[in-house]
């Protein structure tokens, strides 16, 4: 998976992310009100993880990309 010939952006898998995965993830695991910066992490390696699976994304992002703000920091 080093060589794809196309990747999505990190804008873009970040946007899916706050699209798809986050509502997901505070409805589960926020439902105090207080945001969970561990889980939303979790929720973001494993989108990641899922991307690289995919070929969506190369080694190199997985490898490198961290968290979105959305995650905290």
């Amino acid at each position: 998976m080093k060589n794809l010939r196309t990747v999505i952006l990190r804008s873009q898998a970040i946007e899916d992310f706050k699209a798809n995965v986050l509502p997901w993830t505070i409805h589960r695991y926020e439902s105090d009100g207080i945001p969970d910066w561990i889980a939303r992490r979790e929720c973001w390696n494993d989108w990641i993880d899922g991307l690289c699976k995919d070929s969506l994304i190369s080694d190199w992002q997985y490898e490198n990309w961290s968290p979105p703000d959305c995650c905290g920091d």
